[in-house]
């Protein structure tokens, strides 16, 4: 069985449909944990690493099939003229659209998180765009961040007081219970307790655009929704009926 889902394969570019909870690469005290780099170079052994995303977070990674490209599209990220889209469900109702402007850095009292900052750490920029909102609890939101900070999403949101629905680092929920959605919910027959319909991050990397090494056209890379994720919002679109 596949750790991934195959998006596009050409002589220079690998992408990948990566799923919450694998990591992009390997962990660095346990090799044997499984990766998406390391699966991937199952098939082509020579894959390198251009970028990658959250462990909890779904979605396109794009990796390199040589130096050539590995090295143009390095350039790109560097320049931040790769553009990316994410899809994420956050509480609360958002504005119809605005921007995030605001600095990134560790936070000094939790390890391993990040906070937002008036005048510490990097600048940073988020812009997005409310696609639905499911009263009263969660708005569906397309996120464009413009920097690669660690967790930009998650953090910038929850500063804008919008923290991300399923998000227990950064105020969200451990997971969502479809009887909190759907008004006549019975358990089964077989069922003690309700499992979520999701109980992972609501953060998804929807789509990657970057430039070509060989035609210099744009490439656009998109990865659909996970089961669950589709599945959460079918029934909060059943419920806003």
């Amino acid at each position: 069985m596949k750790l991934y889902e195959e998006l596009f394969d050409d002589e220079n570019y690998y992408a990948v449909n990566k799923p919450s909870g694998v990591l992009t690469i390997p962990d660095r005290y346990n090799l044997e944990i499984p990766n998406l780099l390391t699966a991937a170079r199952k098939k082509y052994p020579h894959l390198m690493t251009t970028h990658r995303i959250d462990k909890d977070t779904s979605g396109v990674v794009v990796f390199a099939k040589n130096e050539k490209a590995h090295a143009h599209l390095n350039k790109q990220f560097e320049a931040h003229t790769v553009e990316k889209v994410y899809t994420t469900l956050v509480l609360g109702k958002t504005p119809d659209e605005g921007q995030i402007d605001l600095r990134i850095t560790e936070d000094p009292r939790r390890p391993g998180k990040m906070e937002c900052h008036k005048k510490v750490g990097k600048p940073s920029l988020t812009l997005f765009k409310t696609l639905a909102y499911y009263p009263p609890f969660y708005s569906l939101v397309e996120v464009y961040p413009k920097t690669g900070r660690t967790h930009q999403i998650r953090v910038h949101f929850l500063a804008l007081g919008y923290p991300l629905a399923v998000d227990e680092w950064y105020g969200g929920k451990e997971g969502i219970l479809l009887s909190s959605i759907k008004k006549k919910f019975k358990l089964s027959k077989n069922e003690e307790n309700e499992t979520p319909i999701m109980n992972r991050l609501t953060l998804h990397a929807s789509s990657i655009s970057f430039l070509h090494c060989q035609t210099n056209e744009t490439i656009t890379v998109s990865a659909p929704l996970s089961k669950d994720f589709q599945a959460l919002l079918t029934q909060l679109e059943k419920a806003k009926k």
